[in-house]
């Protein structure tokens, strides 16, 4: 089965918000040991966007959707599914109940809206603010706001598809930063563990050895293979942004 991604918002087409769905999709699949297939992006048209979810509804892939669920009058994508799939717009009852229950009377006449799903539905749970997405089939639908979406998107891998998960071994990766002293660096490093946190992060420094004359530290990434090395370019980049000279750790299987 390939996984495939539509990224949805006039915002990004234009420049005005840059897209970190797409990355943090890649590290979510890596992470399981799974591989992103597509992407397409997509701006705030009906019809281009109903064109794109016809396709994903008959292309047999699976393909998570970000944005374009909520209740203002630019979020086309509920009701795209719904003419795709050729069927009714509805209230799902369990999104009834979680939307009266965050907001009560004033889920009405809007809110509400945001649980209007096609009528074979299912809801994708939101640890965030409880307002649901929702799957069809193997399409799956999340807010355009990261700090849902990602957990939605996970929450899908783990229910429903885990027999795709990969078990393979893990796997140590890392590399050597020259002058480098862990003071400079410790928020750098809690960015990358709140990032990766299916990942393991070792910080060893040095003052000098018979190898590396001069002070270092060498840094190594340790999990599942691809998510490594996903985490690893992304390390080494932010340390050159730095200034940092780096050199490569050797591998440990």
């Amino acid at each position: 089965m390939n996984i495939g991604a539509l990224i949805i918002g006039d915002e990004l087409l234009s420049g005005k918000r840059q897209d970190k769905h797409m990355q943090a999709l890649i590290r979510l699949l890596a992470a399981r040991g799974m591989k992103l297939a597509w992407a397409e992006y997509l701006g705030d048209s009906p019809q281009r966007i109903e064109d794109a979810l016809r396709r994903a509804f008959a292309g047999g892939d699976l393909v998570f959707s970000f944005g374009g669920i909520g209740a203002t009058p630019d979020d086309h994508t509920r009701g795209c599914a719904a003419r795709a799939l050729g069927e009714l717009l509805t209230v799902h009852p369990q999104a009834r109940e979680l939307i009266e229950g965050r907001f009560g009377a004033e889920a009405y006449p809007h809110r509400i809206n945001m649980g209007a799903f096609p009528a074979s539905a299912s809801i994708i749970p939101n640890p965030v603010n409880q307002i649901p997405g929702f799957s069809c089939r193997d399409v799956h639908f999340v807010p355009g706001f990261p700090s849902m979406a990602w957990p939605m998107v996970e929450w899908v891998l783990d229910t429903h598809y885990r027999p795709l998960h990969s078990d393979s071994p893990d796997v140590e990766q890392g590399c050597i930063a020259l002058q480098a002293k862990e003071g400079d660096l410790i928020g750098l490093m809690q960015e990358f563990v709140d990032r990766y946190p299916k990942l393991r992060l070792s910080s060893l420094p040095s003052f000098g050895n018979e190898t590396i004359p001069q002070m270092h530290i060498e840094f190594g990434f340790s999990g599942q293979p691809a998510l490594v090395a996903i985490a690893l370019d992304e390390w080494k980049k932010a340390l050159q942004a730095r200034g940092y000279v780096l050199q490569d750790k050797p591998r440990a299987g």
